[in-house]
């Protein structure tokens, strides 16, 4: 398994991407989405919680959390980038690993919850959201590079029992002895 701790960030990145439009509709669509999403978890979706079956009421809450953690990730990277481009934040100090954003858990699944009692609107915010929290990633990767990413064995070896988990070809000995 390989070792990536020894891989350092870039000194700096190159940020010009925020002066063009890409970047002004990353953010205006952005901010937009976590302000609706709050309206509607502190409005209508609360509401609408209450009368939730079992299952879908713990599903909800859980992935609420998650949709709230996500957006607010997301609306942090976009607010610093914007704070790189007017000058009130120093390039250097962006490219730092804290201000980084990479996916570690995997996507909530919209789709997957169609159906089983959650609401429409809320599964839609959820899958605007996750769309979003992806491309900012990959926006991340773009401009930073994925450098960065460092890997502990442990995080590895999940990412190989998810892995074999979705794929059906789970091998216990085979994933724990590749750590050996």
């Amino acid at each position: 398994m390989a070792n990536r701790s020894h891989v350092k960030a870039a000194p700096v990145a190159d940020l010009s991407f925020t002066e063009g439009k890409v970047f002004e509709k990353v953010f205006i669509d952005g901010m937009a989405l976590v302000e609706e999403t709050a309206a509607y978890l502190d409005g209508a979706g609360r509401k609408l919680s209450q009368s939730l079956p079992r299952e879908a009421s713990l599903t909800y809450a859980a992935w609420s959390m998650e949709l709230t953690t996500r957006l607010m990730q997301a609306a942090s990277w976009l607010v610093m980038q914007k704070a790189v481009r007017d000058g009130d934040m120093n390039r250097e100090d962006a490219t730092q690993k804290k201000y980084r954003i990479s996916r570690d858990d995997p996507a909530l699944n919209a789709d997957a919850q169609r159906g089983k009692g959650l609401p429409d609107v809320f599964l839609d915010l959820v899958e605007r959201s996750e769309n979003l929290f992806e491309r900012i990633c990959r926006l991340d990767a773009a401009i930073y590079g994925n450098a960065i990413a460092e890997a502990s064995p442990v995080s590895l070896q999940l990412a190989e029992l998810q892995k074999a988990a979705e794929t059906g070809a789970f091998d216990p000995l085979k994933v724990w002895g590749k750590a050996r």
